[in-house]
């Protein structure tokens, strides 16, 4: 199988950005509502939500989950 050079350059990317302390989705989607709330707030991120935010960078599930959330979270506030 060969890969493309866009690809390539994806793979590469994301390689290089991964850190000691990521998280996964299970870790993630049990913080979510939390970093919801810290965002919407305009509140600064503690560390473990720093890496929630890491984690939907990359990960375009959890990224999903995370904007029906905000949407949910906006809608109720109004």
């Amino acid at each position: 199988m060969s890969l493309s050079k866009e690809q390539l350059e994806t793979l590469a990317r994301i390689v290089d950005a991964t850190r000691d302390d990521e998280i996964d989705c299970d870790t993630c989607l049990r913080d979510l509502g939390q970093y919801a709330e810290v965002t919407l707030a305009g509140r600064a991120l503690d560390e473990a939500l720093g890496r929630v935010r890491a984690h939907l960078a990359f990960c375009p599930e959890c990224e999903e989950e995370f904007a029906l959330l905000e949407a949910l979270m906006d809608e109720s506030g109004d």
